[in-house]
């Protein structure tokens, strides 16, 4: 199964007005959205780690600290999961760390994911193997909010442009 399989879902839920999908009933009410949505945020976990840590092992060189938040009620009253990836040269030049952020906004139909600095994409996953097709895409918000994060300071908070390696 494709990552673009979350796309189809996502589509389907804005025609049918809910949210979920096999083996999980369709959810209309905004409780049992909530509840999908925190089973997401579990099975997402691995792979959220995953995508952060591989961006670590080879760009940070290792010198990132990864956290994650679990599901949590947002300040919009909604729900929120964050995953982060924090390094030395980040915190010293006073940037946001990498952010892997699932959001289920109090006014959403359904969540989303999102970076620090990179825009939405849908969040529709309810089994382990829809989690494991989303690597890819966490993979490109975690470089892309990496890219931007270059682009507000400079080359030098990414430890593998200052060592001696590939160029």
């Amino acid at each position: 199964m494709t990552h673009h399989a979350s796309l189809l879902r996502h589509f389907a839920d804005l025609r049918d007005g809910t949210h979920g999908h096999e083996p999980a009933p369709p959810e209309r009410t905004r409780r049992g959205k909530e509840r999908l949505f925190s089973e997401a945020v579990r099975l997402l976990d691995p792979y959220a780690r995953r995508a952060l840590a591989d961006l670590d092992a080879e760009l940070l060189l290792g010198a990132g600290e990864i956290t994650a938040t679990g599901t949590r009620r947002a300040a919009d009253g909604g729900l929120e999961a964050r995953w982060e990836l924090a390094w030395p040269e980040q915190r010293e030049a006073g940037l946001a760390p990498v952010l892997l952020h699932a959001v289920y906004g109090a006014g959403f139909h359904h969540p989303h994911l999102q970076g620090g600095t990179v825009g939405q994409w849908p969040l529709n996953v309810f089994t382990a193997a829809q989690a494991a097709a989303e690597l890819p895409v966490l993979r490109a918000i975690a470089a892309a909010d990496l890219h931007n994060l270059v682009f507000l300071r400079d080359h030098r908070i990414v430890p593998a442009t200052t060592k001696e390696g590939p160029r």
